[in-house]
């Protein structure tokens, strides 16, 4: 016989101009974040012929594709704020729709933890590209010195 678990967690009531915020928020760190992967994708391109020269092409190649995985994965992120603040109908409707607030904040919630995790792990792979061209940017500046 298997027992179902009826804990509870504890969540904080936010009211729907808290979660318009957070979603505004959220809109506006992604687009900034799309901004900084073209960015990226430029100054990897830009430095492409160094990076080979300098033999560190097998290092940036899984950081280049994690990079582009966050770029797949920011648009999924979007589309996902996206419908998600067009619910927030739900909670300034006033109709008493308990299961459905609930519903949405359970969606906020994890939607939250989502954008987190995406920031995480993009900079994450920001910062290794970032390490790696301005190494290959000093080899660049050495040789050009030593020549």
């Amino acid at each position: 016989m298997e027992t179902k678990s009826n804990k509870r967690k504890f969540r904080e009531w936010f009211s729907a101009d808290e979660l318009h915020e957070e979603s505004k928020k959220w809109f506006s760190e992604l687009k900034f974040a799309k901004d900084e992967q073209k960015f990226l994708n430029s100054m990897v391109k830009d430095y492409t012929l160094d990076i080979i020269d300098s033999d560190m092409f097998q290092t940036i190649q899984p950081v280049v594709e994690s990079l582009s995985k966050s770029e797949k994965d920011l648009v999924d992120l979007f589309k996902k704020v996206q419908l998600h603040e067009n619910q927030l109908q739900i909670m300034v409707d006033e109709v008493n729709q308990e299961k459905m607030e609930e519903a949405y904040l359970d969606t906020h919630n994890d939607l939250a933890m989502e954008v987190q995790d995406y920031f995480e792990k993009y900079r994450d792979s920001k910062t290794k590209i970032f390490d790696i061209v301005s190494n290959v940017i000093k080899r660049k500046k050495q040789k050009r010195l030593l020549n």
